[in-house]
């Protein structure tokens, strides 16, 4: 009986895995804004992420926070970064880079 509901537990661990996974493989190469600890916001492609839920950007542009609340500044070029999961604070998905494609 101990080995059947052992069984079941696994396909349902199974299943969320396989759930998460999708919708993580869904996101690849949309475009994300990644706020960070000390206030920078990073955005750009995303390409991957890992257990300790570090994320790698490519195309990425750094944003400082600005003393201005009404003025961004200009970004900075970073191209291929990684950002370190104990300092991610947020993350958005774009919405454009979620529509599907049209044509072709």
């Amino acid at each position: 009986m101990a080995a059947e509901a052992n069984g079941t537990e696994l396909q349902a661990e199974e299943c969320l895995y396989s759930s998460a996974r999708q919708k993580l493989e869904n996101l690849l190469n949309k475009s994300m804004r990644i706020r960070m600890t000390d206030g920078r916001t990073l955005v750009g492609l995303f390409l991957c992420t890992d257990r300790d839920c570090n994320v790698i950007l490519g195309s990425a542009q750094e944003f400082l926070k600005s003393t201005d609340s009404f003025s961004q500044g200009e970004p900075r070029v970073l191209g291929l970064a990684m950002i370190p999961g104990h300092h991610v604070v947020s993350i958005e998905v774009e919405s454009e880079s979620l529509q599907p494609a049209h044509g072709l």
